[in-house]
């Protein structure tokens, strides 16, 4: 499930704008132990993953407020689906969770994976 050129292209552009729980998560993340290797908007199939994790096939999303408003959570419902049909599990993180604590949360994800 191979991305496209566009979904290559919108990654690059979306590494250049992360937001600011994205900044602040991967801040952490990208120092971790080499057996856990993290990359950051990873396009796969029409979609561009926050955070993606090869060898467990983890997605990781950080969903601002956005993600409770209009057809926001049917369009994630629908990508989540998509993903796990592909066996990717997603884990979504509110970000209002990451700007509090990002610490914890990247504790919970690299425990997370440790576990798998």
């Amino acid at each position: 499930m191979p991305a496209s050129n566009h979904g290559y292209r919108n990654a690059k552009r979306l590494r250049r704008k992360m937001s600011l729980p994205e900044v602040l998560l991967w801040q952490i993340l990208r120092k971790q132990p080499g057996y856990i290797k993290f990359r950051r908007q990873h396009p796969i199939g029409p979609y561009v993953l926050d955070f993606y994790v090869v060898e467990l096939k983890l997605g990781i999303e950080i969903d601002g407020a956005s993600h409770d408003m209009g057809d926001r959570p049917e369009h994630d419902d629908t990508r989540d689906r998509w993903l796990e049909s592909h066996g990717i599990t997603v884990m979504r993180i509110p970000a209002k969770e990451v700007l509090t604590d990002p610490n914890a949360v990247a504790d919970s994800i690299v425990r997370l994976c440790t576990e798998r």
